[in-house]
């Protein structure tokens, strides 16, 4: 009888439960490593995971997750990705400028490619832009090839993009570029009176 009756989470596991983001986009293992704590009865194992969660529409998220077991590590480095996503502009397939990301002593290198390119980076950049959606760049990894400063690199130069009307309005074009957008009516206006 007590077997068949499950019982409800109380506490901060049911508040951990209902705090799970919503499973969007599609994750990918990039590297799984296995670590060794020296203790006093010996070594104890573990495994650090790092994860790329994304939904192909220029938003992306990266995380490590460290546990005794790999699949608790994946899991652990998934929920944390899904809670840091960041979003990006996407020009067509492409990102719109040249970018250049830091982290660590990792340095990445982006810049924009022609339709039918396809993805010319290495390993863990590439899934990142996989799972991003970006379908055309050339990239480049100018520094340590530690795959979690690479990708953590990656990240960086994403945050650093900007599209064409964010620019602009840094810039102060957008509220020139509306203004004469708008004189010509008003020409065209005292035109239709003169006649």
């Amino acid at each position: 009888m007590s077997n068949e009756v499950k019982k409800e989470a109380k506490g901060k596991r049911a508040e951990f439960q209902k705090a799970k983001p919503a499973a969007e986009g599609k994750t990918t293992v990039i590297n799984v490593a296995r670590t060794t704590k020296v203790v006093k009865g010996g070594k104890r194992m573990g495994f650090r995971a790092l994860v790329v969660v994304g939904n192909g529409q220029g938003k992306v998220g990266v995380a490590i997750g460290k546990a005794n077991q790999v699949q608790a590590a994946i899991a652990k480095a998934e929920t944390h990705a899904r809670k840091h996503m960041i979003t990006f502009p996407i020009v067509g397939d492409t990102i719109p400028h040249e970018v250049i990301g830091k982290f660590g002593a990792a340095s990445v290198w982006m810049k924009p490619a022609a339709p039918g390119t396809g993805v010319i980076a290495g390993s863990g950049a590439r899934l990142l832009f996989e799972a991003a959606g970006i379908k055309d760049v050339l990239a480049k990894s100018l520094g340590s090839t530690n795959p979690c400063n690479l990708v953590y690199a990656t990240m960086e130069a994403f945050k650093q993009l900007k599209s064409k009307e964010t620019v602009n309005v840094l810039r102060g074009k957008a509220e020139k570029v509306e203004a004469a957008a708008e004189a010509p009516k008003a020409e065209e206006t005292t035109e239709a009176k003169a006649a």
